[in-house]
C-alpha cells in the first residue's frame, strides 16, 4: 500500500511539470510578436512651393517732409503759450507771445504823427488849389503859387513817410505773435512764460504731420539694385507691418559718414501711427523668387545648423529622415526654404522633439 500510495505522487508530479511545461512554451511565440519596434505617431504636411520676397531689413527714420523750427525776430519778456507740445495746429494760429507793449506804444505814436501829417497835406492841397485859382484870375504871382506847391509837395511827401514808418512798426508788432507757419504738429517748448527771448532763442518747432516720408540708407554694395519704385515694408519692433510703400526718391550723392545710399518713400500712415523722427524697421524688397515653405514648428534649430524630419519609406517601414535645409526669410507662420527640400516632401510637425534619425513613425490622417 506504502509503494503504490507513493508511485502515485510522483505520477501526480509528473503531470504538473508537463502541464507548466506545456503553458511556457505556448506564451514565447506571443511575447516575441510583442518586442517588435513601436512607431510614433506624427502629423505631416507636405511641402509647397509660393513666392517668397529677397529682402534686407534696414533702419528707418521718420521724417516730415515740411518742418519748421521757430525762432522769434524780435526779443523781449515771453508772456504766454497758447500750446503744449503735441498738439495739433492749423496754419496761422497762435503759438506763444512776446511782450508787445512797448512795440504798441511805438506804434501808437506813428499813427499820431500819421494823422498830424494828414491834416497839413490836406491843408496844402487845398492851399495850392486856391491859389492857383487866384493866379489864374490874375490877383496873385506866379513866385506865391510856386510857394503854394512847394508845400504841398513837401507834406504830401511827408505823410506819405509817415504812412510807411507806421506799416512798417505794425508789420514788427505782429512778429510779437508767434503764429503756426502751416497745419502741423507742434514739437517741444523749451521756454517758459517770464523769460527773456532773443531773436537766436529756439521757441519750438512745427512738423507737418500728413506729409510723412521714411529716410532709408543703402549700402554702397547693394547700389546696383537700387531703383524708383523698390516696395518697402515699414514695420515695428515687433515685425508687425505699419504700411506698404515704395522708393520717390534716390540721392545722386554717397553718404559720406554713413557709405550708404539716401532713399526715401512716402508715409501715408496717420500721425496717431508714426511720428517725426520716429525709427521704424524697412525691409526692402528686391524681388520675388518662388521657393518651398514650410511651417515654422517644423524646423529645429542647433546652433548655426538647421534641419527637419522628412517622412520616407525604408526597408518596408515609414520612418522620419533627418534632413538639413538652408533657411531664407520667413513667410507669415513658415519659413523659406532655400535648400533641402523639394515640393511634394512630406515634412513632420508634430512630436519632433522626440524624433531621431531613422525611427518609425506613423503618419496621423494619411
Amino acid at each position: 500500500m506504502t509503494q503504490n500510495k507513493f508511485a502515485g505522487i510522483l505520477l501526480t508530479g509528473g503531470l504538473t511539470l508537463a502541464v507548466l511545461a506545456a503553458t511556457g512554451c505556448q506564451k514565447k511565440p506571443a511575447a516575441a510578436a510583442g518586442a517588435g519596434p513601436q512607431g510614433l505617431p506624427v502629423q505631416t504636411v507636405t511641402v509647397a512651393m509660393a513666392p517668397v520676397a529677397q529682402s534686407s531689413e534696414y533702419v528707418a527714420t521718420i521724417k516730415s517732409r515740411n518742418s519748421a523750427t521757430l525762432q522769434p525776430q524780435v526779443s523781449g519778456p515771453l508772456t504766454a503759450i497758447h500750446v503744449k507740445s503735441g498738439d495739433n495746429v492749423k496754419k496761422g494760429a497762435p503759438l506763444i507771445e512776446i511782450d508787445p507793449r512797448q512795440q504798441q506804444a511805438q506804434v501808437a505814436s506813428l499813427r499820431a504823427t500819421e494823422r498830424q501829417k494828414k491834416a497839413l497835406y490836406d491843408y496844402d492841397t487845398i492851399e495850392q488849389d486856391r491859389q492857383q485859382k487866384l493866379f489864374d484870375a490874375g490877383v496873385t504871382s506866379r513866385d506865391t503859387l510856386q510857394q503854394a506847391q512847394q508845400a504841398f509837395e513837401n507834406a504830401k511827401a511827408d505823410y506819405e513817410a509817415a504812412v510807411e514808418s507806421r506799416k512798417t512798426q505794425e508789420q514788427l508788432l505782429g512778429y510779437y505773435t508767434i503764429r503756426a507757419p502751416f497745419d502741423g504738429v507742434v514739437g517741444d517748448i523749451p521756454v517758459h512764460v517770464g523769460d527773456y527771448i532773443t531773436t537766436t532763442t529756439i521757441l519750438t518747432t512745427v512738423d507737418e504731420s500728413n506729409a510723412l516720408e521714411a529716410y532709408v540708407y543703402i549700402p554702397t554694395e547693394r547700389a546696383a539694385e537700387v531703383r524708383m519704385g523698390l516696395a518697402i515694408d515699414l514695420t515695428d519692433n515687433n515685425g508687425k507691418l505699419i504700411e506698404k510703400t515704395q522708393v520717390d526718391f534716390i540721392s545722386p550723392e554717397v553718404d559720406s559718414t554713413l557709405q550708404g545710399i539716401l532713399v526715401k518713400a512716402a508715409v501715408r500712415s496717420a500721425p496717431e501711427t508714426l511720428r517725426n523722427a520716429q525709427i521704424v524697421k524697412a525691409k526692402v524688397i528686391w524681388s520675388t523668387k518662388t521657393m518651398a515653405v514650410v511651417p515654422v514648428l517644423a524646423v529645429i534649430r542647433q546652433g548655426e545648423e538647421s534641419f527637419v524630419f522628412v517622412m520616407q519609406k525604408q526597408s518596408g517601414m515609414v520612418v522620419a529622415h533627418r534632413t538639413p535645409v538652408v533657411l531664407g526669410d520667413t513667410v507669415g507662420n513658415n519659413y523659406s526654404i532655400v535648400s533641402g527640400l523639394s515640393a511634394g516632401d512630406r515634412v513632420i510637425v508634430t512630436g519632433i522633439q522626440f524624433l531621431v534619425d531613422g525611427m518609425p513613425v506613423i503618419p496621423l490622417g494619411g
